[in-house]
């Protein structure tokens, strides 16, 4: 395959991650390490840098849930649940946009039923189908409407966290079966969430506010909800770490949430006992070091370390697409299944790792992604059985 290294543009509002990007390749990051019966094309192995923090001793306290981002129907028409409870799917995530369902200020902010609320009937579709089909969902909430955030676009944060918050309560009243609230998503990543410069604290400390008031608004409602901030991914306008340094609140404070949320993308085959082959960049064989910076982060935090949620994780098949510059076949893709689920089962610390996704873009889309347990049309791909048999 092309050894060139590619700049990822903005892609689907799902949020899959970029991780070929500037930030690596400024950093001397080489290319991808060759994994079990990856493409003939073969790679050099990435220069590895010192861990910037100790790696972790694991231990098996439970297992993180098995989720995955998909559709509600499969390419025929037909429900798409009846093939996620095949795959044993515990978590169904799913988006919802602020500023599609808020067009214009509600009266009420909080109440679900204020008529400038549009919300969408596929949700309410999906928490029907996932209720009869004994599957949960996680929902992310993300995009400002213009009236929040002074007539920008929606990834640009309110002008004011009460608002965001306001609107997380309606919802949460809304759906009262959902339980799983991600606050916006891959913040760090460039047009994904504004103000987000580069070298600043600027960003996490906006996105902090957000998150302490959704926090607060989601537990009035139930204290059942469960809270999923942070939202990084592995490269970005600033590394995981920096974010999670400078998320805090005005008095000082780390902004409350139950989880941790990022999206561990790699070019490297899931093995925790690797280190951080480049200063920042957290992917899926960096989830301790992870831990640890978090850990440190909320170490004054009355209920300790949150675990992380990791939404996304995937590896493309086939061919290289617009968002990675490298793959593996189809067999050495379910290899990555199975490892990256046992790599996160062996550890205490991970609440759940999300496939993204279910299926292949058709081959009509331009660089199509193939990170899909099946293709486009619905024909399972060796990786749907490993999925399958993650216990």
């Amino acid at each position: 395959m092309p050894r060139s290294r590619r700049l990822v543009p903005p892609l689907l509002s799902g949020g899959i991650a970029m991780l070929i990007a500037a930030t690596l390749v400024t950093s001397g990051w080489a290319s991808p390490e060759r994994s079990p019966q990856a493409s003939s094309s073969g790679h050099a192995r990435p220069t590895r840098h010192a861990a910037t923090h100790p790696k972790h001793a694991r231990g098996r306290a439970g297992r993180a849930l098995k989720m995955i981002w998909g559709p509600s129907t499969m390419p025929g028409g037909a429900s798409a649940f009846p093939v996620y409870r095949r795959l044993g799917v515990q978590v169904l995530e799913v988006q919802l946009s602020w500023a599609n369902t808020a067009p214009t200020r509600p009266q009420n902010p909080g109440d679900p039923l204020d008529p400038a609320y549009k919300w969408p009937p596929e949700l309410d579709e999906e928490i029907s189908q996932a209720a009869k089909y004994g599957i949960k969902l996680a929902v992310m909430v993300k995009g400002s409407p213009a009236w929040a955030n002074g007539g920008r676009d929606p990834s640009w944060a309110p002008d004011h966290a009460s608002d965001y918050a306001s609107f997380m309560q309606a919802a949460s009243r809304r759906y009262p079966s959902v339980h799983y609230w991600m606050i916006w998503g891959e913040v760090t990543r460039p047009g994904n969430f504004n103000p987000m410069p580069a070298n600043s604290p600027v960003g996490p400390e906006r996105y902090a506010l957000i998150l302490d008031a959704a926090y607060g608004a989601l537990k009035s409602v139930s204290a059942a909800n469960v809270v999923i901030g942070g939202m990084t991914y592995t490269v970005g306008a600033l590394s995981a770490p920096e974010f999670i340094h400078w998320m805090r609140l005005p008095d000082g404070r780390a902004p409350r949430l139950d989880y941790y949320g990022h999206n561990p993308y790699s070019a490297r085959f899931p093995n925790l006992s690797e280190n951080p082959y480049t200063p920042g960049v957290r992917d899926i064989n960096d989830i301790d070091t992870l831990e640890h910076e978090l850990a440190l982060a909320y170490r004054h935090d009355p209920h300790g370390t949150p675990k992380l949620w990791l939404s996304e994780f995937s590896v493309s098949s086939d061919h290289a697409n617009r968002a990675f510059a490298f793959y593996v076949s189809r067999s050495a893709q379910a290899q990555w299944v199975t490892a990256a689920y046992k790599l996160v089962n062996s550890v205490s610390y991970v609440a759940g790792l999300g496939w993204y996704q279910l299926l292949d873009e058709p081959s009509s889309v331009p660089e199509n992604l193939t990170n899909g347990l099946m293709t486009a049309t619905g024909i399972p791909k060796p990786a749907f059985d490993a999925y399958a048999n993650v216990p």
